[in-house]
Order: C-alpha cells, then sequence, then structure tokens
C-alpha cells in the first residue's frame, strides 16, 4: 500500500514536471522557432503554446526594434588622415527562422558586421567628406548592412554616426583655417561696402552739380548735426575751390587797384622838378 501510494506521487510529481515544461508563453512582440528533435517545425504566434518535453526546443525570438551602439573605430581616411568614429544601429528581426536558423547569434553577428562596414564606408572618403556629408554615409552603410542581412531575416532601419573624434593638431588647423575663412569672408563684405558707397558718393557728387543748392544744404546739415554735440567750435563750411578762387580774384583787384596809386605820386613829382628854370632852381643871394 505505502509503495502504491509512492508511485501516485512519484507519477503525479512527474506529472506536473511535465505539464511545466510543455507550457510555453509567446510574449505578443516575439514569435516562437519550434524545433522537434533538431528538426523545424514551424513558428507559434503570441499566446499560450504547449510543447512536447524534452522532444522540442521553443526559441522565442524578439520582433522590437533594436539599439545597438557600435563603439569607436580607429578608420584612416581617405586622405590619411586618422579619426576615430563610433555610431549607433537600429535593425529587427522580419524573419524569425532565417534569424534562428541562419546565424547562430544574430546580435553579435550584426555588431561585427556594422563595425567593419563602418570603417570600410568612412575609408572611402576624405575628412571634409566625412564631417560634412554624413547623410550619405549612414545611408550607405545601411544599404551595405541590408544586403548582408537579409539572408539572416534581419532589417537594418536606420544607421547614425554618433560621434567623430579628431586628432589635436588637426583641430588646430581646422581653427586656423575657419579664421582664416572668416577674414576673407569679412575683407570682401568689406570691399563691396567700400564699393558700394564710392558709387553712391558719385551719384550725390553728380546730383550736387546739378542743383548748387544742394551743396549748401549739406552745409547747413552739417551744422546742425555739429551743434547737436554742444561744441563749442563755430565751423563755417565752405566750397574749398570756389573760394580760392574767389580769394585769387580779390588779391588780383586789390594789386591792380594798387599799382595806378602807386605810380601817380612819383609822375607828380617828375613833373614838379622839370617845371623849374635853372635861375629859380640856383639859391639868392642871402638877404
Amino acid at each position: 500500500m505505502q509503495v502504491l501510494i509512492v508511485l501516485i506521487v512519484v507519477i503525479g510529481l512527474l506529472g506536473i514536471l511535465a505539464l511545466a515544461l510543455s507550457v510555453k508563453v509567446v510574449k505578443q512582440y516575439e514569435k516562437g522557432v519550434l524545433l522537434r528533435f533538431g528538426r523545424l517545425v514551424g513558428t507559434r504566434s503570441p499566446g499560450l503554446r504547449f510543447i512536447i518535453p524534452f522532444a522540442d526546443v521553443l526559441h522565442r525570438v524578439s520582433l522590437r526594434v533594436v539599439t545597438m551602439p557600435i563603439q569607436s573605430q580607429g578608420i584612416i581616411t581617405r586622405d590619411n588622415v586618422s579619426v576615430d568614429v563610433s555610431a549607433v544601429a537600429y535593425f529587427r528581426v522580419v524573419d524569425a527562422v532565417k534569424s534562428v536558423v541562419a546565424v547562430e547569434n544574430v546580435n553579435v553577428a550584426i555588431n561585427q558586421i556594422a563595425q567593419t562596414t563602418l570603417r570600410k564606408v568612412v575609408g572611402r572618403h576624405t575628412l571634409d567628406e566625412t564631417l560634412s556629408e554624413t547623410d550619405r554615409i549612414n545611408l550607405d552603410i545601411r544599404q551595405i548592412l541590408d544586403v548582408t542581412t537579409v539572408e539572416w531575416g534581419v532589417q537594418v532601419t536606420l544607421v547614425e554616426l554618433k560621434d567623430i573624434q579628431l586628432p589635436e593638431t588637426m583641430k588646430r588647423a581646422m581653427a586656423r583655417q575657419a579664421e582664416a575663412e572668416r577674414e576673407k569672408r569679412a575683407k570682401i563684405i568689406n570691399a563691396e561696402g567700400e564699393s558700394l558707397a564710392a558709387a553712391a558718393l558719385g551719384d550725390a557728387s553728380d546730383t550736387m552739380m546739378a542743383h548748387p543748392l544742394a551743396l549748401q544744404l549739406r552745409n547747413l546739415q552739417s551744422l546742425v548735426e555739429i551743434g547737436v554735440d554742444q561744441n563749442t567750435t563755430v565751423v563755417f563750411p565752405a566750397p574749398l575751390m570756389s573760394t580760392i578762387g574767389e580769394l585769387g580774384s580779390f588779391l588780383a583787384r586789390e594789386t591792380a587797384a594798387a599799382a595806378p596809386a602807386a605810380a601817380a605820386p612819383r609822375a607828380d613829382s617828375g613833373c614838379a622838378d622839370k617845371s623849374l628854370s635853372p635861375a629859380d632852381a640856383a639859391p639868392g643871394p642871402a638877404a
């Protein structure tokens, strides 16, 4: 009797153990791949699933997007500049059977192929292209990965360069280059401003030559602007060339007027000397 009770207990425990081993739960974001005695049987959708213990093996594959950082890689660009580039890749399993049967560990495989592809693609570009054309590099990496990973049942949705580390000497050289570029643009803008200002001044001078009063109005405006600052200096602007011309005319008139006046006394004194007779000119006897 006791042996029968023990046997029933053992059978019950084995039944409970077999039931526990045969019950599997596939989550909503997973898909189950069932192998029976090492042979593919099929897939199992999400929910409560039963398998044969010790005969079936259920691999649950996640269908969610996986974010995988690609560690920094020391890469030599096409123009022989050493840079450290890190990236991040996003992928998801689209065929659960291939991800289990075609590759041993899909995450490790994606990580390794992403590193080698990153090194190969960046090495085909120069440093300037690597810094300025990251979108094209990301697209090239994703396309290469898609061709390789399609056989593994994996789809690479996005690849982004995360960080690009440059040598210190290259950073200083780029800083000098950027400063020189800014100085060049500043000089070009200054030259363009001078050219426009000269053209505007030429137009203004033409207008003032056509309208002489405009120059006087501008002089009056300059006086008003000077007086705003409460300056004690009084400035009387006048056209320089016309003032010099008027001064020269004044001096010429004064010189011409002064010449006859100076010649008249000399002529009068000469005439008086000639009108005197020799007898008059001789001194008379003393009285």
